[in-house]
């Protein structure tokens, strides 16, 4: 509500608004911030990192996805052609004879997502123990 003040013959109003009592709210809320800014803890995000295993596989068999998701098997300089239906019997043919064996599945950059995943679901329903993704660090 404007106030009225009286200067001689006439009243008028004042159009102004009162600053002070703005400034009083800002200046508490500028010492609250700093008092209590110094008591806040960053929080920490522990990341995985990659790292080497305890015990490297005795053999590595790689499941490589290609553009036109064409699925290939290599293990031991055997390079074979396969099918996703197919996969999980060729890679446990693969795995005869050897106690622990990983699969690596490198998979093209231009390829979906959902057919690693795919990929990844058939092997893990097989029974392969170690299924891990390739990842190519470009230096």
């Amino acid at each position: 509500m404007a106030s009225l003040v009286t200067r001689g013959r006439g009243r008028r109003t004042i159009n102004e608004i009162n600053m002070v009592p703005f400034i009083d709210v800002m200046l508490v809320l500028l010492i609250v911030f700093m008092v209590t800014a110094p008591l806040i803890t960053p929080s920490v995000i522990d990341l995985p990192s990659v790292g080497k295993a305890a015990k490297q596989p005795d053999q590595v068999i790689q499941v490589i996805l290609g553009k036109d998701e064409a699925l290939k098997l290599k293990w031991q300089d055997k390079t074979v052609a396969v099918g996703l239906k197919d996969l999980a019997a060729e890679v446990t043919k693969a795995q005869t004879g050897f106690s622990d064996s990983a699969v690596v599945i490198s998979a093209d950059k231009n390829i979906k997502y959902e057919s690693v995943v795919k990929v990844m679901d058939t092997l893990q329903r097989a029974g392969v123990k170690r299924v891990g993704l390739s990842v190519q660090l470009n230096s």
